[in-house]
C-alpha cells in the first residue's frame, strides 16, 4: 500500500490528514525502518509494508470507539508505537500513554517522539501487571494490537481501567482466544460489547476487534501473580 492508497483507505474510516500529519507519519516509517537495520522492531522491510501492516491496520481501532471525543488511553505492550503513536499524530485531542517493558522499543519511542514533536505522548517503562496497580482506574481506554493471549492482557491490564471503560483488543483470529478468556471476563467484571471483524485491503488478511467493558470495579485480588496467570486460567467455581 503506497502513500496514496493509504489515504484513499482511510477516508473510509473519516479520516482525512493535514499536510504536517502526512509528513509525520512519513518520518515515523521512514525513522522505524532505518532504526530497524540495527535493531529489531519489525519484520516490515519496506515503506508500503508499514503504511498497511502498521499505519492503516492501527487506524481500524476507530472502528470501536469516537477518535473525535478526548480520552486517555493507554496502549499496554505498544512495541514500536502501534496503534497508539499513529493514533497520536491523526487525532490530537488524544492522550495517549505507550506501555512498554522492552527497553530497546522505550528508547526507540523516546527518539520518535522527540523527532515527531508529540506533545499528547507519555512513555512508561513497565510490567503491565505492575503499572495496572499503581494507577487504578485512570484510563477511559485500553488498547493492544497483537501483543498476548487475551485473557493475559485482560487480568494484568484490567486494574487501570475506569469502571465503564473499554478494554479494546486487535487481533488476527479470535474465536478460541475469546472461549479461553469467557470465566476471566466475568471474574473481572466484565463482559464482551462487540467483535467487529474486517479484512485488510489487498487481501492481507482478517482482523477482529474485541470491546470488553468493565461495568464495575474489579476485585482487589487481581492480577495474580505473572507465572501464575500464564499457567494457570482464571475459572468460576463449579
Amino acid at each position: 500500500m503506497n502513500e496514496v492508497e493509504f489515504y484513499n483507505q482511510i477516508k473510509e474510516l473519516k479520516i482525512i490528514l493535514t499536510e504536517e500529519q502526512k509528513k509525520q507519519l512519513n518520518e515515523y516509517a521512514s525513522f522505524l525502518l532505518s532504526y530497524n537495520q540495527h535493531t529489531n522492531l519489525t519484520a516490515i522491510r519496506e515503506k508500503e509494508g508499514v503504511y498497511l501492516k502498521h499505519f492503516y491496520d492501527s487506524l481500524t481501532i476507530v472502528k470501536a470507539f469516537d477518535p473525535t471525543q478526548k480520552y486517555k488511553i493507554l496502549d499496554v505492550g505498544t512495541g514500536a508505537g502501534f496503534p497508539g503513536i499513529v493514533l497520536a499524530i491523526c487525532y490530537p485531542n488524544l492522550e495517549i500513554h505507550l506501555l512498554d517493558s522492552n527497553i530497546k522499543k522505550i528508547k526507540f519511542l523516546q527518539e520518535l517522539i522527540q523527532k515527531l514533536n508529540l506533545k499528547n505522548v507519555k512513555i512508561i517503562y513497565d510490567r503491565v501487571e505492575i503499572y495496572s496497580i499503581k494507577v487504578m482506574e485512570e484510563y477511559d481506554l485500553l488498547i493492544s494490537r497483537a501483543v498476548a493471549e487475551l485473557r493475559i492482557l485482560l487480568e494484568t491490564s484490567i486494574q487501570a481501567l475506569k469502571v465503564n471503560g473499554l478494554f479494546i483488543a486487535m487481533k488476527a483470529s479470535i474465536q478460541d482466544e475469546l472461549e479461553a478468556a469467557k470465566d476471566t471476563i466475568e471474574l473481572l467484571n466484565c463482559v464482551v460489547k462487540e467483535v467487529i471483524p474486517f479484512e485488510l485491503p489487498n487481501q492481507m488478511g482478517i482482523r477482529n476487534i474485541i470491546k470488553i467493558e468493565k461495568q464495575k470495579e474489579t476485585l482487589k485480588i487481581y492480577p495474580r501473580q505473572y507465572a501464575t496467570i500464564l499457567k494457570k486460567t482464571l475459572k468460576k467455581k463449579s
